[in-house]
Order: C-alpha cells, then structure tokens, then sequence
C-alpha cells in the first residue's frame, strides 16, 4: 500500500487550516503600505511618502529558553509578544518606524490551536509595534522536536530618513542617560532564571514564587514590553537631542549601553535611580547569584536607554512618560579612556 506525507508525520490539510487564522489574526494589524496581504509566496509593502533618503532597518531574534517555560504552563501567545518585541526594539534604536514583520513557526507535529496562539500573541505584538504582521512560515518537521515543542523566530523591517539616523555617534560627557523601565526579566536570562527557580528553589510552574505574590509561570511568562511607541513619542518632542538608543538585552547595561556610545566613552549609572522588579532580587538572593552576574546576564529592571542632550533631557522624560512608560534619570555619560566594552559602564 503507498504510504502518504501524512503518514511520514507531515499534515498538509493542517497546515492549510492554520493559514487560514492566521489571515483572519494579521488582517488587524495592517497599515497604509501593505500592498498585499497574507497568503501569497511574498509579503508587499511599500515606503512611506515624504521621505527623502529612505532606509531599510532590520532586525531578527528569538525568544530562547522562554519557551520552555511556556511549554511547562501550556500558555503560548504571550511568547508570541516577546518575539514581535525583541525585534522590534532593536530595529528602533536608530530612530527606524517599524513596517512589518515575519514569522518563523517550526514544530515536529503541528498543534493548529498551539499555533494560532502563538500567532495571535504576534499579531498583538505587531499591533502594539504600529507594524503589519506581513507573513511567515510554518514548519511540520517531524523528528525534530520533542511532542509538544517548537521553536521561534522572527524578523522585522523598519525605515528611516537617512538625516535622522542615530547611530550614538554625537554623544559626549554631560549627556544625561534616561532609562525605561522593563516589565521584568523580557526575554534574557532564561537558562539562569529556570535554574534557580525550578533547580534550585525547587518550584513547580504553578507554585507561588515566595516574595512576588505570582506564581513562576506567570512570573517568568510577563511579556516583554515594546518602546515603539514610546520612541516614536520621544522622537517627535526632542527630534534633534536624541544621541542613542539601547535595548538592553542579553549582557545588561554593561554589554549594550556602551554599543551606542563612541569609543572613549562611557556612562556612569545609578543604581539608586529606579527600583528592581522583585523578581531579580529573587533570582539574586535565592540562586545565590553574584551582583556582577546579575548585571551583565539581566536587564535589572532597564529595558531601554535613552542618552539625551542634558538641556533636554526633561523633555524627553515628560515624552516617555507622557506615552505611558515608567522614565527616569539613570546617569550620564562620561569619559572611560582606555577601559574594556563592559568596564565603560560604572555603576554608583
């Protein structure tokens, strides 16, 4: 008897039927310049108008060991968010409006329910971005993947006058650096973070997590936020006072602050200038992790840097506040001399 690809582990009909969501999911999240929709071999999109040296922004990443967390609580579309946000904030830190996104969705037997959760967890992200959810792939690759996984990744585009390019390269010592506060760990860190929690502490993804009040599950599953918004509202109220902006991720403050800074120069950061989500010091205290650990491998509570000009810099706060982020005054920049990429961050 012929055997069929559905026997060989790959269901073409369910893969159709999640297509059709996904149309249904993405048709929210369209703008202006999406010429076609989902469902073609290539996803359109056209250029704003008015621009007059447009260029393209690009971005990708993944969610990493989150999602094995989202496996352990069966809760799949707040991934979805992280994927959209850990692109999208970096396609912003040169000053880029993000366009669209696309979608890399792989698993060993597809679960069309897990699926479309996933995808609707992305098309809310593409929707808090401002940007159309333009495509995607979804990969049945049996034998790949342990039941019940899969992987994720994602890729987006953005565009920016080439005049309005930031790229740090005007900031000097007496620019005053802004910090954005994160909803928590994002999408950093997760190897350690499910080290302590689940190895060390021993608790379960339904346990209450002693100190926070939330379980680990919905501890370790808080989206990660997207600065689009907030950046563009920046933007619009201080065009020209903008130096750089760092999304801080995997290497903190002391591995991605000193990316938008030009060589001999650094920042000095006060670590009494915001609070410290409750569960870093968890993760801290419990594991035990050492204090420069936990600045190079966490976000700390900072999701995004913003170095102004000092004359500025109220503005700006006013800015971020106003688009409904929690700002401070983080620091300033300084000279560093000769001092090694992490050392140029100090910490007071």
């Amino acid at each position: 008897m012929a055997i069929t690809y559905s026997q060989a582990g790959v269901d073409i009909d369910r893969g159709d039927a999640l297509v059709e969501r996904i149309k249904r999911l993405a048709k929210p999240t369209r703008i202006p310049e999406v010429i076609a929709d989902v469902g073609g071999f290539a996803g359109l999109c056209g250029l704003p108008p008015g621009m007059v040296e447009p260029v393209l922004v690009s971005g990708t990443d993944g969610v990493g060991t989150k999602l094995k967390v989202a496996f352990m609580a069966g809760v799949h579309d707040t991934v979805g968010i992280d994927l959209v946000a850990m692109c999208v904030n970096d396609v912003i830190t040169v000053g880029a409006r993000p366009l669209f996104f696309l979608d890399y969705f792989a698993t060993g037997k597809l679960d069309i329910d897990v699926g479309e959760a996933v995808v609707r967890g992305i098309a809310e992200g593409c929707k808090q971005a401002g940007c159309a959810l333009l495509g995607g792939e979804t990969a049945e690759l049996p034998g790949m993947y342990a039941p019940g996984e899969y992987d994720l990744a994602g890729f987006a585009v953005g565009v920016v006058d080439r005049a309005k390019l930031l790229d740090g390269s005007r900031a000097k010592p007496g620019d005053v650096v802004l910090g954005v506060a994160s909803s928590g760990l994002h999408s950093n860190g997760y190897s350690l973070a499910r080290k302590v929690l689940f190895d060390v502490m021993g608790l379960g993804i339904g346990d209450q997590v002693p100190g926070l009040g939330r379980t680990a599950g919905e501890a370790l599953l808080t989206p990660t936020k997207i600065y689009a918004r907030a950046v563009r509202e920046l933007l619009a109220a201080v065009p020209d006072a903008v130096r750089g902006l760092s999304h801080v991720t995997g290497g903190g403050l002391p591995g991605n602050l000193p990316r938008v800074l030009p060589d001999g120069l650094g920042a000095r950061v006060h670590l009494d200038a915001f609070e410290r989500p409750a569960i870093f010091r968890v993760i801290g205290e419990r594991g035990p992790v050492e204090e420069a650990e936990m600045r190079r491998t966490f976000n700390l509570g900072v999701g995004l840097v913003v170095v102004v000009a000092p004359e500025a810099a109220g503005a700006a706060l006013a800015a971020l506040q106003g688009a409904g982020e929690e700002a401070f005054r983080l620091g300033e920049v300084i000279a560093s001399g000769d001092a090694s990429f992490e050392e140029r961050v100090v910490f007071a």
